[in-house]
């Protein structure tokens, strides 16, 4: 009978010893050498998980799967996968642990991005410049993990998104099957995600990004629909929401503040709006949600 695979939040603590904030930043030898180089099968519940991988070898075990690692290389594992590592004493480079709800796109959305991020991966840089540039990337996102300067929120992001997209399209294959139309459509959502990042917290209307996509609201609504399963009112009140959990788990800032930032043009209308899609007030949901998390 197979033992159960314990769920850690970082390798070796368990349920409570949360990071200390939504990302968390570690060298891979200063947690492996504890276990002599071996991390055996775990997984996280909430967190997702990038190693980069500078110098030394070892293997990579996704469940029953092993993959031998190489250097250099970037290793993705989303939440609830059962994952372990073998190690050689040399093996240098950094694990970064993130809560899953924070990555642009959730693993499992029906785009590329989302698809490629439900299933660990294990990614060779090679010597390409998207390779090298990653690389770099997770390097700069490290240092500033560790040297909590200002503006270091909106900076990680920024790294993180970087580091994801990238490696997506170094590893991406395209896929035998996909047709035309599901490439096309797929290329109207990137401009559609494109154009509601720049307007969103202005409220622009369905009908505005139907228009600059060049599409009829019906038609804009039907491709939404079929890439991401919601409409595109849900998708634009989803991403305000998504901003909205950030702003009330990450910030300091009142309730009121938050809704002006968000663009909405009082406190009341916005705890309506948060209300009616999460089932409870902003101030509620903030104080359970950085109960869970301990910050």
């Amino acid at each position: 009978m197979k033992r159960p695979v314990p769920t850690y939040e970082l390798y070796g603590e368990e349920s409570g010893e949360r990071p200390d904030f939504w990302l968390h930043c570690e060298t891979i030898p200063s947690r492996s050498r504890l276990h002599h180089w071996e991390i055996g099968l775990h997984r996280h519940e909430s967190f997702f998980q990038i190693l980069y991988i500078a110098k030394g070898s070892g293997d990579a075990l996704f469940g029953e799967t092993v993959r031998s690692i190489s250097p250099p290389a970037v290793i993705t594992v989303p939440p609830a996968v059962s994952h372990g590592f073998r190690f050689s004493p040399d093996i240098d480079g950094f694990v970064f642990t993130m809560l899953a709800s924070h990555l642009p796109i959730a693993p499992g959305s029906r785009n590329r991005l989302g698809t490629w991020l439900a299933t660990p991966r294990l990614t060779p840089l090679g010597r390409s410049d998207d390779g090298r540039y990653i690389a770099e990337t997770l390097q700069r996102l490290a240092e500033e993990w560790e040297a909590r300067r200002s503006h270091r929120t909106g900076l990680l992001d920024a790294y993180l998104t970087t580091v994801l997209g990238l490696t997506a399209r170094l590893a991406e294959i395209p896929l035998a099957n996909e047709s035309a139309g599901e490439s096309e459509n797929e290329r109207r959502m990137e401009r559609f995600d494109t154009l509601l990042r720049q307007h969103c917290l202005a409220h622009r209307p369905a009908a505005f990004y139907a228009r600059e996509l060049g599409l009829s609201p019906t038609h804009l609504n039907r491709v939404v629909r079929a890439m991401s399963g919601q409409s595109v009112h849900e998708v634009i009140a989803g991403r305000l929401l998504e901003a909205a959990r950030r702003e009330l788990v990450f910030t300091r800032a009142s309730v009121q503040e938050i809704s002006f930032r968000l663009g909405f043009s009082d406190a009341a209308y916005f705890s309506r709006f948060f209300v009616r899609h999460v089932g409870t007030t902003p101030r509620a949901w903030r104080i359970a949600e950085r109960q869970k998390l301990g910050v």
